[in-house]
Protein backbone atom coordinates (compact mmCIF):
# COMPACT_ATOMS: atom_id res chain seq x y z
CA UNK A 1 0.00 0.00 0.00
CA UNK A 2 1.69 3.18 -1.05
CA UNK A 3 1.59 6.04 1.44
CA UNK A 4 1.27 9.76 -0.40
CA UNK A 5 1.50 13.09 1.13
CA UNK A 6 -1.85 12.94 1.91
CA UNK A 7 -2.52 9.59 2.48
CA UNK A 8 -5.07 8.59 5.25
CA UNK A 9 -2.65 6.39 7.06
CA UNK A 10 -0.17 9.07 6.69
CA UNK A 11 -2.09 11.96 8.03
CA UNK A 12 -3.58 9.82 11.44
CA UNK A 13 0.14 9.04 12.09
CA UNK A 14 0.85 12.74 11.88
CA UNK A 15 -1.96 13.32 14.01
CA UNK A 16 -0.81 10.51 16.37
CA UNK A 17 2.85 12.15 16.68
CA UNK A 18 1.39 15.63 17.28
CA UNK A 19 -0.55 13.71 20.29
CA UNK A 20 2.32 12.51 21.75
CA UNK A 21 5.05 15.29 21.50
CA UNK A 22 2.00 17.56 22.98
CA UNK A 23 2.04 14.55 25.54
CA UNK A 24 5.41 15.89 26.73
CA UNK A 25 5.10 18.85 28.01
CA UNK A 26 4.44 18.06 31.77
CA UNK A 27 7.56 16.09 32.27
CA UNK A 28 9.73 18.70 30.21
CA UNK A 29 8.01 21.53 32.30
CA UNK A 30 9.00 19.34 35.42
CA UNK A 31 12.14 18.56 34.55
CA UNK A 32 13.42 22.68 33.81
CA UNK A 33 15.13 24.31 36.84
CA UNK A 34 13.65 27.51 35.37
CA UNK A 35 10.29 29.50 37.34
CA UNK A 36 7.28 28.78 36.09
CA UNK A 37 7.57 32.61 34.43
CA UNK A 38 11.00 31.75 32.91
CA UNK A 39 9.45 29.03 31.10
CA UNK A 40 6.53 30.63 29.82
CA UNK A 41 8.06 33.23 28.58
CA UNK A 42 11.10 31.93 26.84
CA UNK A 43 9.20 28.32 25.35
CA UNK A 44 6.32 30.84 23.65
CA UNK A 45 9.15 32.84 22.48
CA UNK A 46 10.76 30.13 20.74
CA UNK A 47 7.67 28.52 19.35
CA UNK A 48 6.22 31.99 18.62
CA UNK A 49 9.46 31.95 15.97
CA UNK A 50 9.26 28.34 14.97
CA UNK A 51 5.50 28.47 13.86
CA UNK A 52 6.75 31.86 11.69
CA UNK A 53 9.55 29.79 10.03
CA UNK A 54 7.34 26.44 10.00
CA UNK A 55 3.99 27.98 8.81
CA UNK A 56 3.96 30.99 6.67
CA UNK A 57 0.17 31.47 6.87
CA UNK A 58 0.69 32.02 10.92
CA UNK A 59 2.15 35.71 9.41
CA UNK A 60 -1.22 36.31 7.99
CA UNK A 61 -4.69 37.62 8.60
CA UNK A 62 -4.04 38.99 12.16
CA UNK A 63 -6.65 41.18 13.47
CA UNK A 64 -8.25 42.48 16.94
CA UNK A 65 -9.94 39.47 16.78
CA UNK A 66 -7.06 36.58 16.52
CA UNK A 67 -5.10 38.94 18.93
CA UNK A 68 -8.30 39.01 21.64
CA UNK A 69 -8.23 35.02 21.66
CA UNK A 70 -5.12 34.80 21.88
CA UNK A 71 -5.09 36.38 25.02
CA UNK A 72 -6.73 33.57 26.15
CA UNK A 73 -4.68 31.08 24.98
CA UNK A 74 -1.95 32.97 26.68
CA UNK A 75 -4.01 32.89 29.76
CA UNK A 76 -3.95 29.41 28.83
CA UNK A 77 -0.41 28.62 27.92
CA UNK A 78 0.86 30.26 31.61
CA UNK A 79 -1.97 28.60 33.56
CA UNK A 80 -0.74 24.97 32.36
CA UNK A 81 3.02 25.89 33.23
CA UNK A 82 2.43 27.28 36.82
CA UNK A 83 -0.01 23.83 37.06
CA UNK A 84 2.81 21.61 35.97
CA UNK A 85 5.00 23.54 38.52
CA UNK A 86 3.09 23.01 41.48
CA UNK A 87 0.43 20.22 41.24
CA UNK A 88 0.85 16.66 39.41
CA UNK A 89 1.14 16.31 35.41
CA UNK A 90 -1.96 14.13 35.62
CA UNK A 91 -3.92 17.13 37.18
CA UNK A 92 -2.84 19.65 35.20
CA UNK A 93 -3.85 18.03 32.15
CA UNK A 94 -6.91 16.41 33.61
CA UNK A 95 -8.77 19.03 35.19
CA UNK A 96 -8.07 21.35 32.09
CA UNK A 97 -9.83 18.60 30.29
CA UNK A 98 -12.90 20.24 32.13
CA UNK A 99 -13.09 22.78 29.32
CA UNK A 100 -16.53 21.47 28.59
CA UNK A 101 -17.99 22.75 31.78
CA UNK A 102 -17.66 26.25 31.23
CA UNK A 103 -18.11 25.61 27.55
CA UNK A 104 -22.11 24.61 28.69
CA UNK A 105 -22.28 28.26 30.03
CA UNK A 106 -19.79 30.09 26.90
CA UNK A 107 -22.05 28.05 23.95
CA UNK A 108 -25.26 29.67 24.36
CA UNK A 109 -23.77 33.22 26.09
CA UNK A 110 -21.33 33.75 23.51
CA UNK A 111 -21.99 31.50 20.41
CA UNK A 112 -25.93 31.38 20.99
CA UNK A 113 -25.43 27.61 20.58
CA UNK A 114 -27.95 25.49 22.10
CA UNK A 115 -27.47 23.33 25.62
CA UNK A 116 -28.87 19.81 24.81
CA UNK A 117 -29.95 17.28 27.46
CA UNK A 118 -26.91 14.98 26.21
CA UNK A 119 -24.68 18.37 26.89
CA UNK A 120 -25.78 18.37 30.50
CA UNK A 121 -25.11 14.52 30.77
CA UNK A 122 -20.91 14.92 29.92
CA UNK A 123 -20.48 18.09 31.87
CA UNK A 124 -21.75 16.19 34.84
CA UNK A 125 -19.57 13.28 34.34
CA UNK A 126 -16.81 15.76 33.71
CA UNK A 127 -17.73 17.81 37.20
CA UNK A 128 -17.69 14.73 38.82
CA UNK A 129 -14.17 13.51 37.26
CA UNK A 130 -12.73 16.89 38.10
CA UNK A 131 -14.21 16.09 41.80
CA UNK A 132 -11.80 12.93 41.94
CA UNK A 133 -8.87 14.87 41.37
CA UNK A 134 -9.66 17.83 44.41
CA UNK A 135 -10.52 15.32 46.89
CA UNK A 136 -7.96 13.31 46.61
CA UNK A 137 -5.06 15.58 45.74
CA UNK A 138 -1.87 14.27 46.83
CA UNK A 139 0.83 15.11 49.28
CA UNK A 140 3.58 17.59 48.31
CA UNK A 141 6.62 16.13 46.98
CA UNK A 142 9.62 17.47 44.96
CA UNK A 143 7.68 17.64 41.53
CA UNK A 144 4.29 18.72 42.96
CA UNK A 145 5.09 20.78 45.78
CA UNK A 146 1.75 22.51 46.10
CA UNK A 147 -0.84 20.26 44.91
CA UNK A 148 -4.11 22.45 46.34
CA UNK A 149 -2.70 25.79 44.61
CA UNK A 150 -1.55 23.57 41.33
CA UNK A 151 -5.15 22.60 40.98
CA UNK A 152 -6.74 25.82 41.31
CA UNK A 153 -4.06 26.62 38.16
CA UNK A 154 -4.86 23.85 35.98
CA UNK A 155 -8.92 24.50 36.87
CA UNK A 156 -8.50 27.88 35.69
CA UNK A 157 -6.89 26.74 32.73
CA UNK A 158 -9.72 24.89 31.84
CA UNK A 159 -11.52 28.14 31.94
CA UNK A 160 -9.66 30.46 29.74
CA UNK A 161 -9.31 26.87 27.42
CA UNK A 162 -12.97 26.90 27.03
CA UNK A 163 -12.31 30.56 25.75
CA UNK A 164 -10.09 29.47 23.50
CA UNK A 165 -12.04 26.80 22.22
CA UNK A 166 -15.02 29.58 21.85
CA UNK A 167 -12.95 31.90 20.61
CA UNK A 168 -11.94 29.82 17.85
CA UNK A 169 -15.43 28.91 16.34
CA UNK A 170 -16.16 32.70 16.82
CA UNK A 171 -13.29 33.80 14.25
CA UNK A 172 -14.58 30.71 12.20
CA UNK A 173 -18.45 32.23 11.60
CA UNK A 174 -17.07 35.80 11.39
CA UNK A 175 -15.20 34.69 8.20
CA UNK A 176 -12.18 33.92 9.46
CA UNK A 177 -11.55 30.28 8.12
CA UNK A 178 -7.99 28.77 8.96
CA UNK A 179 -6.92 31.45 11.28
CA UNK A 180 -6.24 28.81 13.58
CA UNK A 181 -2.52 28.82 13.28
CA UNK A 182 -2.74 32.56 13.53
CA UNK A 183 -4.70 32.86 16.92
CA UNK A 184 -1.82 29.87 18.27
CA UNK A 185 1.07 32.45 16.93
CA UNK A 186 -0.79 35.48 18.60
CA UNK A 187 -0.93 33.54 22.33
CA UNK A 188 2.38 32.40 22.49
CA UNK A 189 3.99 36.13 20.93
CA UNK A 190 1.70 37.12 24.42
CA UNK A 191 2.70 35.09 26.74
CA UNK A 192 6.46 35.96 25.77
CA UNK A 193 6.14 39.24 25.79
CA UNK A 194 3.68 39.92 29.38
CA UNK A 195 5.61 37.05 30.91
CA UNK A 196 9.24 38.47 29.88
CA UNK A 197 9.46 41.00 32.76
CA UNK A 198 8.54 38.55 35.21
CA UNK A 199 11.06 36.23 33.47
CA UNK A 200 13.89 38.23 33.95
CA UNK A 201 16.58 38.65 35.30
CA UNK A 202 18.03 34.92 35.14
CA UNK A 203 20.28 34.23 37.57
CA UNK A 204 20.67 30.61 36.55
CA UNK A 205 20.71 29.06 33.25
CA UNK A 206 22.25 25.10 32.78
CA UNK A 207 22.41 23.71 29.60
CA UNK A 208 19.98 20.95 30.47
CA UNK A 209 17.42 23.62 31.06
CA UNK A 210 18.58 25.69 27.59
CA UNK A 211 18.50 22.14 25.62
CA UNK A 212 14.30 21.72 27.30
CA UNK A 213 13.77 25.17 26.77
CA UNK A 214 14.37 24.20 23.08
CA UNK A 215 12.60 20.94 22.57
CA UNK A 216 9.09 22.35 24.41
CA UNK A 217 9.70 25.46 21.64
CA UNK A 218 10.62 23.91 18.59
CA UNK A 219 8.90 20.27 19.30
CA UNK A 220 6.62 20.19 21.86
CA UNK A 221 4.86 22.97 20.32
CA UNK A 222 6.56 24.59 17.00
CA UNK A 223 6.46 20.82 15.22
CA UNK A 224 3.62 19.61 17.37
CA UNK A 225 1.11 22.19 15.54
CA UNK A 226 2.96 21.79 12.55
CA UNK A 227 1.42 18.49 11.97
CA UNK A 228 -1.72 19.12 13.77
CA UNK A 229 -2.42 21.64 10.92
CA UNK A 230 -1.03 19.46 8.08
CA UNK A 231 -2.90 16.50 9.15
CA UNK A 232 -6.20 17.00 10.88
CA UNK A 233 -7.56 18.34 7.79
CA UNK A 234 -7.92 14.89 6.10
CA UNK A 235 -8.93 13.36 8.67
CA UNK A 236 -12.66 12.99 10.07
CA UNK A 237 -13.34 15.43 13.08
CA UNK A 238 -14.69 12.45 15.41
CA UNK A 239 -10.96 10.65 14.85
CA UNK A 240 -9.65 13.31 14.83
CA UNK A 241 -10.78 14.39 18.45
CA UNK A 242 -10.16 10.85 19.67
CA UNK A 243 -6.60 10.08 18.08
CA UNK A 244 -5.72 13.91 20.32
CA UNK A 245 -6.87 11.75 23.39
CA UNK A 246 -3.56 10.60 23.24
CA UNK A 247 -1.76 13.80 24.86
CA UNK A 248 -3.97 13.60 28.49
CA UNK A 249 -3.70 9.72 28.20
CA UNK A 250 0.51 9.54 27.59
CA UNK A 251 1.08 12.85 29.66
CA UNK A 252 1.04 11.02 33.06
CA UNK A 253 3.12 8.19 31.66
CA UNK A 254 6.07 10.51 30.73
CA UNK A 255 5.99 11.97 33.83
CA UNK A 256 6.22 8.97 35.82
CA UNK A 257 8.56 7.40 33.79
CA UNK A 258 10.78 10.47 33.32
CA UNK A 259 9.85 12.38 36.53
CA UNK A 260 9.19 9.43 39.30
CA UNK A 261 6.09 11.01 39.96
CA UNK A 262 2.88 9.15 41.03
CA UNK A 263 -0.30 10.90 41.52
CA UNK A 264 -2.35 8.00 43.38
CA UNK A 265 -5.47 6.54 41.97
CA UNK A 266 -8.00 9.17 43.09
CA UNK A 267 -6.58 11.61 40.28
CA UNK A 268 -6.14 8.93 38.08
CA UNK A 269 -9.60 7.37 38.42
CA UNK A 270 -11.35 11.25 38.07
CA UNK A 271 -8.97 11.95 34.95
CA UNK A 272 -10.27 8.21 33.26
CA UNK A 273 -14.18 9.39 33.80
CA UNK A 274 -13.36 13.02 32.33
CA UNK A 275 -11.98 11.49 29.17
CA UNK A 276 -14.43 8.88 28.53
CA UNK A 277 -17.12 11.97 29.23
CA UNK A 278 -15.51 13.96 26.61
CA UNK A 279 -14.83 11.11 24.04
CA UNK A 280 -18.77 9.97 24.63
CA UNK A 281 -19.81 13.23 24.22
CA UNK A 282 -18.25 13.75 21.22
CA UNK A 283 -19.16 10.90 19.55
CA UNK A 284 -22.68 11.23 20.18
CA UNK A 285 -22.77 14.74 19.15
CA UNK A 286 -20.90 13.67 15.92
CA UNK A 287 -23.69 10.88 15.48
CA UNK A 288 -26.35 13.01 15.99
CA UNK A 289 -25.30 15.60 13.19
CA UNK A 290 -25.29 13.20 10.69
CA UNK A 291 -28.87 12.44 11.24
CA UNK A 292 -30.72 13.34 8.03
Amino acid sequence: MSVTPDSPIRSRLLLILAAVLFSTGGAAIKGCALSAMQLVSFRSGIAALALAVLLPEARRRWTWRTVAVGCAYAATLTLFVAANKTTTAANAIFLQATAPIYLLFLGPLLLREPVRRSDLLVVAAVACGAAFMFLGAPAASATAPDPARGNLYAAASGVTWALTVSGLRWLERSGGKGVGITTVMSGNLIAFLLCLPAALPVTHFSVSDGATLLYLGLFQVGLAYFLLTRSIRHVPALEASTLLMAEPALNPFWTWLLQGERPGMAPFAGGALVLAATMAGTWWNARRSRRP
